[in-house]
């Protein structure tokens, strides 16, 4: 890859912004696309649109414009057709137009785990009717989880114990689905130990993999996580095992969020994203290269020697609770007062321009003598960050 890259990111989030911080710093051109002005990547990258990845004609507008080396999406809401006729046409797509396509939707993703990989995954049925819920119900038995195939940050995830909340369940998944397919995954419900997500990252040169990240969610979406996560040898072989199968038949190159639940020594596949994952945001203070560098220097061909752990590390969200255009964000100072010697903290301000409930504003970093301890200290800083409306 010949610098200076033109990079096209479509999704400007905070996961897009620390790429592209990533990105910039190997010299790379960074053109940030998203659905509305002024979000996080945009304040730091080259050039900037704003436009809907759902609006196909905009997206091939976009990409024949700036004729970008390489096109890296950050969201999931994205026209992935589009993506296949560019790449068709000599565009390179990270990690590979295929990837996305299946990954942005949970039945292709997950039939090629279960079916053509024979990867051990939930009991699991695609519905697009009530009618059709009910009958997949039948088949994982309750409790179930229902989820839209298309979404993001567990939104309209619903999880049913009872025949009577099947319905509601299926009208949530709808409402708050990304795209225009009105299908879900009913899935079974794990009794599992503890999930975790491990970052891999496909080079070159083979397959790596990050420290297991373990995580807690709250509706579907995550509140902490924190690195390493405890897990047997033969489970992490495991994991390691499986995720090596999945980003192989994918292709391509860059990094890839494989999440799991773990129930002793056994595995079970649960999602897989093809960048940067939000969990992994403990990398800005666990590694010697977080998760965007490793994204960055994947694409970009670059070497990557070693991936270090620095120490037990977590983090936390920092979580608006109303809609408001009108805010501001306090309490850094008292969150990183909170840092010792061995005990480090840090806080990244997303900048989005607007808050609503449960929207990601912040994130708090610590380290710590073990896991325990950085998670403790994480949650305190957080709590130290406020948000102020006016």
């Amino acid at each position: 890859m010949s610098f200076t890259s033109r990079i096209l990111l479509l999704g400007a989030g905070e996961l897009g912004k620390e790429f592209a911080i990533s990105a910039k710093r190997l010299g790379c051109f960074v053109i940030a696309c998203d659905s509305y002005a002024g979000a996080p990547a945009m304040q730091v990258a080259d050039e900037s649109e704003v436009f809907s990845m759902l609006d196909a004609d905009k997206l091939r507008a976009s990409i024949e414009a700036h004729r970008p080396d390489l096109i890296v999406p950050e969201v999931e809401a994205i026209r992935t057709e589009v993506l296949l006729e560019v790449e068709r046409e000599g565009f390179t797509v990270v990690p590979s137009a295929r990837a996305t396509m299946m990954t942005m939707n949970r039945d292709s993703i997950r039939e090629l785990a279960a079916e053509t990989l024979g990867l051990r995954t939930s009991r699991f049925r695609f519905a697009e009717s009530l009618d059709e819920v009910l009958e997949a119900a039948r088949h994982t038995g309750l409790p179930c989880v229902v989820k839209p195939v298309m979404s993001s940050s567990g939104k309209g995830q619903s999880t049913v114990r009872a025949e009577d909340e099947l319905e509601p369940a299926w009208d949530y998944a709808v409402a708050n689905m990304r795209g225009d397919r009105a299908r879900v995954i009913v899935e079974e419900f794990i009794d599992f130990d503890y999930e975790i997500t491990l970052l891999t990252v496909r080079t070159r040169d083979g397959v790596l993999f990050c420290p297991p990240i373990g995580h807690r969610q709250e509706r579907g979406d995550y509140r902490e996580s924190w690195q390493p996560a405890a897990m047997s040898e033969a489970a992490l072989a495991e994991a390691q095992r499986m995720a090596k199968a999945v980003v192989d038949d994918l292709g391509g190159y860059g990094i890839y969020g494989v999440e799991y639940f773990v129930r002793g020594d056994e595995v079970i596949f649960s999602e897989l994203s093809p960048r940067p994952h939000d969990t992994g945001m403990v990398t800005l203070i666990s590694q010697n290269l977080s998760e965007f560098d490793l994204h960055a220097r994947a694409v970009l061909g670059l070497p990557i020697p070693r991936i270090a752990l620095l120490g037990p590390s977590a983090s936390a969200v920092v979580l608006a609770d109303r809609d408001s255009d009108s805010f501001s964000i306090a309490g850094i100072a008292d969150a990183l007062a909170l840092g010792t010697e061995g005990a480090e903290v840090d806080v990244r301000v997303f900048g989005k321009p607007v808050t609503r409930p449960y929207r990601r504003m912040a994130v708090t970093l610590a380290t710590g003598a073990d896991t325990d301890a950085a998670r403790k200290l994480a949650a305190e800083a957080a709590a130290k960050v406020t948000i102020s409306y006016s």
